[in-house]
């Protein structure tokens, strides 16, 4: 293994240079701690602050092992590289620079050019694994894809899973292939120009595998509930290690492009505001020379963390996942008024208006849903700033029925607001299965057992006691049962739909949006430090928003959602680079815009 992608962690066992291993543990509740290495019990000796370590001359990559506590309980190694079985049972000491990366010299790609294709693992392929997603990365770089998101593969209990209940956050989970599928699969995209970048988890742990409070209870703010478990003490210097030690080993050891930190605003207490920022600082010291894209989901609507430096990289985190797009999109193309699209259902349009040209629709604005004042300015990032989308693993999956926006909006609309993402200076985000209309849903599906289902399952559908559809007991015991195979099953993409004519003209048409995005846009997004985004209304329900892009030139976006044309208001003359709907080209020039149309316009800069 090359230094460029060697980190050294405080947390784990790990191969020596001179032979054998180190094995360390942080368990400041045990007076004493054993080892238990192919069957043989080693005393560790403690080390000061709560941590224990012993070296272990003979030790092998391949061996299993745990630690045993005072009262004789054995728990796997919480940052182990590999379980030997399943999250309860003994961890597998695993030698990271075994794999030999044929893509070497890979250094990422610059953020502009990103287009990012979030999927699942365990139903993106018939097969559910890693191997799996390789063989379908030539089909997704050949639509326009640049980067593929997975979602956390970290080892949770069970083998079905969204991941976001993960118990080992430094094991692959065997079930998708592993510490060596993994490695492939990131090595694969590589060799096809593809950025790979791993969705991690650092503000719960899952409830079914995590043995941290027997021996470290201090790990967990006693004070402090998230939606999800026990909050987590981000000010303790071990604590902290934890999670700074496993991003560095995700971008290291496995040469991952980036990552996505889930519910960030679920970071709370002492020290939270400064891990990621200094796990970005430590990233991008560490690997100077590669394009790392380090985004965040948190509805907080914030741009701290996302601010650039003098030359226009990113000072810590690269772009905050935009929420606001989503939900005035999703209005404008369902009418759907619960929840939190009660904040965007009395004006979608205008919603979407100021989301494309500054970046945010809620800037400090009262929020119904909220309760309260929500957002900061946002017109002042640059439009690598934010990762727009009109389906994802949340909007989709956390519906009751999980249906896709395919299934509830009229298929003309949802063409239109396809050009509309896609065009955007935004970096756009497809969701699995998206790009050729996939209609089974993405379902809420878990693998646990006995009262820990049966608490999973009811909780699910507790849920949806507020939307009026499930107001009565009888509708809400129709929502499918996590812990039911079948959830699973049904939640698979149908890859012969993708082969049907009508997945086939979808696919066409993303396939064009994404060439006149490569070729029109993502070479005028490197220079561009700010939205600089102008919109106007043209009509109840179309709009034009124009931006100056970094090489001076001026982008224009005509957009019509509505039944009816609207006039230009003097909409520049210059020649449309993408049309969509039948007659613009013609009625452009007449000072309308055809109904349920999109024109996009480039004038380049005078001089």
């Amino acid at each position: 293994m090359t230094q460029r992608f060697s980190t050294e962690t405080r947390w784990g066992a790990r191969l020596l240079e001179e032979g054998g291993a180190l094995f360390r543990l942080w368990a400041p509740a045990q007076q004493e701690l054993t080892l238990r290495l192919a069957g043989a019990d080693h005393a560790m000796q403690p080390k000061g602050d709560g941590w224990f370590e012993i070296a272990v001359p003979d030790a092998a990559a391949g061996a299993d092992y745990q630690f045993v506590l005072s009262d004789g309980f054995a728990v796997p190694d919480p940052a182990a590289r590999a379980q030997a079985g399943d999250v309860h049972g003994p961890s597998r000491l695993v030698d990271p620079g075994a794999h030999a990366w044929r893509a070497s010299d890979w250094r990422g790609r610059p953020e502009e050019e990103v287009v990012i294709y979030e999927l699942h693992v365990g139903t993106f392929s018939a097969e559910g694994d890693f191997a799996g997603v390789e063989k379908k990365l030539d089909m997704l770089k050949e639509t326009g894809i640049t980067a593929i998101e997975l979602m956390p593969v970290a080892q949770f209990a069970g083998n079905r899973g969204w991941g976001y209940d993960g118990v080992l956050l430094y094991a692959p989970h065997p079930a998708y292939g592993g510490v060596e599928g993994l490695k492939r699969l990131v090595d694969a995209c590589h060799r096809r120009g593809l950025m790979a970048i791993l969705d991690v988890v650092y503000n719960h742990f899952g409830p079914d595998g995590n043995y941290l409070h027997m021996y470290a209870p201090d790990f967990f703010d006693k004070e402090r509930q998230t939606p999800w478990g026990a909050g987590i003490r981000y000010d303790d210097p071990a604590v902290r290690d934890f999670f700074i030690d496993n991003a560095m080993m995700w971008l290291g050891e496995y040469q991952f492009d980036g990552l996505r930190f889930d519910a960030i605003d679920q970071i709370k207490g002492e020290g939270s505001e400064t891990l990621l920022p200094e796990i970005a600082r430590r990233a991008r010291s560490a690997f100077p020379d590669r394009h790392l894209f380090l985004s965040s989901e948190d509805d907080r609507n914030i741009v701290w963390l996302h601010a650039r430096e003098e030359a226009g990289r990113p000072a810590l985190l690269t772009a905050e996942w935009n929420d606001d797009f989503h939900h005035a999109a999703h209005c404008a193309a369902t009418g759907e008024r619960e929840g939190y699209y009660t904040d965007y259902a009395d004006d979608p349009v205008g919603h979407l208006m100021r989301i494309l040209a500054e970046g945010f629709a809620y800037q400090g604005e009262t929020s119904q849903h909220w309760n309260g004042p929500r957002g900061v300015a946002s017109a002042g990032q640059p439009p690598t700033g934010f990762v727009t989308f009109l389906q994802n693993h949340d909007q989709v999956g956390n519906r009751a029925d999980g249906e896709r926006l395919g299934v509830l909006a009229d298929p003309v609309m949802l063409r239109l607001l396809q050009g509309v993402h896609l065009l955007s200076p935004q970096l756009p985000l497809l969701f699995m299965g998206e790009e050729y209309g996939e209609e089974n849903p993405f379902l809420f599906f878990t693998d646990f057992q006995g009262d820990l289902a049966d608490a999973v399952r009811e909780g699910r559908r507790r849920e949806f006691k507020a939307w009026a559809r499930f107001s009565d007991p009888q509708a809400r015991a129709e929502i499918a049962d996590p812990n039911d195979p079948q959830t699973f099953e049904r939640s698979r993409l149908d890859w012969e739909r993708a082969d049907s004519a009508r997945g086939r003209a979808m696919r066409d048409y993303v396939r064009e949006l994404l060439a006149v995005r490569a070729r029109e846009i993502v070479p005028r997004l490197a220079g561009m430090r700010a939205m600089n985004g102008e919109a106007e209304r043209l009509a109840d329900k179309a709009f034009r928003v124009a931006w100056r892009m970094g090489d001076g030139a001026r982008m224009t976006m005509c957009a019509n959602l509505g039944s009816g044309p609207a006039p230009t208001k003097g909409l520049s003359p210059a020649a449309p680079v993408f049309v969509s709907g039948p007659g613009v080209g013609a009625e452009l020039r007449d000072g309308l815009v055809p109904p349920m149309s999109l024109t996009l316009l480039m004038e380049a800069a005078h001089g």
